[in-house]
């Protein structure tokens, strides 16, 4: 088997387990903080059947790649959590929120420890790749739009009656989220974020 059909292969398994942990920190975390709903609903779990997303996991990823798009990004299945159970919901939802991304940076991070070893080119590409790719889902998901995560800490500094209508927009936040991707605007944010965090872990080098 070639070596770009096993690198091929090895990127798609890190991307599809990217936004499986991402999710399962939202659950994890949402269960730390008095919601049991996503471990009751079988989600805290390494098991990619429980994840897909037929949209987020497989169709936008795979359009991303045919429309040869700067950003590649997708989700798995949203892990279920009701945030009026949390211990604090306007609080603790910052928190949630965050525990999606903050995972992706230190898997970027992890994975930028391998670039130290004295590996064969193909798989240092590979690693790259892995980096850029938890660098991405992090930067992208801090986008406060909703749903994306961002909006979670944006939602939980807003007063009540401005966090309210500011909710409101998770309706059609996908859709503002897909209009902003295809002009191409999140590109000036995404990736200017994503090249200076990269720098920092060895992709520049």
């Amino acid at each position: 088997m070639s070596m770009s059909i096993i690198g091929f292969a090895a990127i798609i398994l890190v991307f599809f387990y990217s936004v499986i942990l991402h999710e399962i920190a939202h659950g994890f975390v949402a269960y730390r903080l008095g919601d049991p709903t996503a471990k009751l609903a079988g989600r805290l779990t390494l098991n990619p059947l429980k994840h897909v997303d037929p949209l987020g996991t497989i169709i936008l990823p795979a359009v991303l790649l045919f429309i040869n798009s700067s950003i590649i990004f997708g989700w798995a299945k949203p892990v279920p959590i009701n945030f009026m159970n949390l211990r604090h919901p306007k609080r603790d939802i910052m928190w949630v929120g965050i525990s999606g991304p903050l995972t992706n940076i230190l898997l970027a991070v992890l994975f930028s420890q391998f670039l130290r070893l004295d590996l064969a080119l193909p798989y240092i590409q590979i690693i790259k790749l892995a980096v850029t790719i938890n660098l991405i889902l992090a930067i992208f998901n801090l986008i406060p739009i909703p749903p994306l995560d961002g909006s979670r800490l944006v939602f939980s500094l807003l007063p009540s009656k401005y966090a309210y209508l500011y909710g409101r927009m998770e309706n059609y936040g996908i859709l503002i989220v897909l209009a902003l991707l295809y002009l191409g605007l999140l590109d000036r944010v995404v990736w200017p974020l994503v090249n200076i965090a990269g720098y920092y872990l060895g992709l520049g080098t």
